[in-house]
């Protein structure tokens, strides 16, 4: 069953919209928390990489979350 997509109107935000703004802002955080916490190991330093592996593990959590999800 197609279920027909809404547009907000221009400028504004609806339901919708901040729930996808905020599910990304949670996924983006996770990565971050990740990067954080691996680096709490000693030995491991991703130095100038450290941006590169919070975008790589935000990627991860996302596609995990759409391959384990039901829809």
């Amino acid at each position: 069953m197609a279920t027909e997509k809404v547009e907000s109107p221009r400028f504004s935000i609806d339901l919708v919209g901040l729930k996808k703004i905020g599910k990304g802002a949670l996924i983006a955080g996770s990565g971050a928390v990740l990067t954080y916490l691996a680096e709490a190991i000693p030995g491991l330093d991703f130095g100038e990489y450290t941006p590169v592996i919070v975008a790589t593990l935000s990627i991860l959590i996302n596609s995990g979350i759409k391959f384990f999800s039901k829809y």
